[in-house]
């Protein structure tokens, strides 16, 4: 099957380059490649991805250079407070050490932008963030300008205006020392859906990974330094059956290896196979032929081929998605909140 770059995300680990590199050994391969500087670590429930991509890595890969730097909790859940806050704490401390190299942010103005339309609750995580990070304007105002200034400028749609074109708007009138973009963002993994942020400061296209591609938010465009907070709310339809198959197939291929085990025989209620990520998936060949054998990209590469111009195209949220939204912008309003005071005071 001819490769094509079907997918969709917002997310620089998921991109093809970074995921042709899972396995242990191939990611210290590619911490020493050319053009990308590529960390992993834990802190606490948090898990770390940071690459740095310079001018030869964004040729080879496809993205801008800078720093991303990407979080996640495995397993989150919107009852989970304590990994959403170790979430927060985690992404203040690493926006720290972004804005360590713009000295002027201490004592000049900030610009918090959040992108994405309010009525759409997939894409309302930056407007809602804004509503609650108004409360801290009147804080930082003087009769001579303020220090903080909060915006939603809405989506294209519902004003007739490209959003980079408000936020060029604002940054002329205002001229921050720092842009902070707040935006929901497509996944490529459903595993990944509410439960990662990215950092970055290489700005935001919006709308890039639902494939509704806008006018660019960045430091070269703008004039300004501008970080990006990000945050997973939708999947592609496509990515989303291959996983649901992916699943489909580990739990066939389980029952296939337990069948004749002790606990199967003596279960007097109907059986449930224990999770078993290393089942033999060779078992499968015989029921569903060399299909079941196809990585996990070339399956989501096919529904995307037949389903392109179908009407099944569709993008996925989490059914708890007003749930998360809402935790995601408290969060996020009370981290920046106390960011900007200990940074200000």
């Amino acid at each position: 099957m001819e490769k094509l770059d079907f997918f969709r995300t917002d997310l620089l680990d998921e991109s093809e380059e970074m995921v042709r590199h899972r396995t242990a050994s191939e990611k210290n391969r590619l911490k020493e490649e050319e053009g990308i500087s590529f960390g992993e670590s834990r802190l606490g429930r948090v898990v770390v991805t940071s690459v740095v991509v310079d001018a030869e890595g964004e040729k080879r890969i496809g993205k801008k250079k800078g720093t991303y730097i990407t979080l996640t909790v495995p397993a989150l859940t919107p009852g989970d407070t304590e990994g959403i806050d170790d979430l927060a704490r985690v992404l203040i401390d690493k926006l720290e050490e972004m804005i360590a190299a713009i000295p002027s942010v201490k004592d000049g103005k900030i610009l918090f932008i959040g992108l994405g339309n309010r009525d759409v609750t997939p894409d309302a995580v930056g407007p809602l963030t804004m509503d609650r990070l108004q409360s801290i304007v009147p804080e930082y105002y003087a009769e001579d300008g303020s220090e903080v200034f909060v915006y939603a400028p809405g989506v294209t749609i519902q004003t007739g205006l490209e959003t980079a074109d408000f936020v060029q708007a604002l940054t002329d009138k205002i001229k921050p020392d720092l842009l902070i973009v707040i935006d929901a963002l497509a996944a490529r993994s459903s595993a990944r859906l509410c439960r990662t942020i990215q950092l970055t400061d290489t700005g935001i296209h919006p709308g890039s990974g639902v494939g509704n591609n806008r006018k660019e938010v960045s430091e070269e465009v703008l004039g300004v330094p501008v970080i990006a907070i990000g945050i997973p709310t939708v999947v592609d339809g496509p990515v989303l059956i291959a996983d649901a198959i992916d699943s489909m197939f580990g739990y066939i291929a389980s029952k296939i290896s337990e069948k004749d085990s002790p606990s199967s025989r003596l279960s007097v209620t109907p059986w449930l196979h224990s999770e078993n990520k290393d089942a033999d998936r060779s078992t499968l060949l015989p029921i569903f032929g060399d299909w079941a054998s196809w990585p996990h990209e070339d399956r989501i590469q096919l529904f995307e081929e037949v389903l392109a111009n179908h009407e099944l195209r569709t993008f996925i949220s989490p059914k708890e998605i007003d749930s998360w939204v809402s935790i995601y912008a408290d969060t996020l309003s009370d981290s920046l909140s106390s960011w900007v005071a200990n940074l200000k005071k």
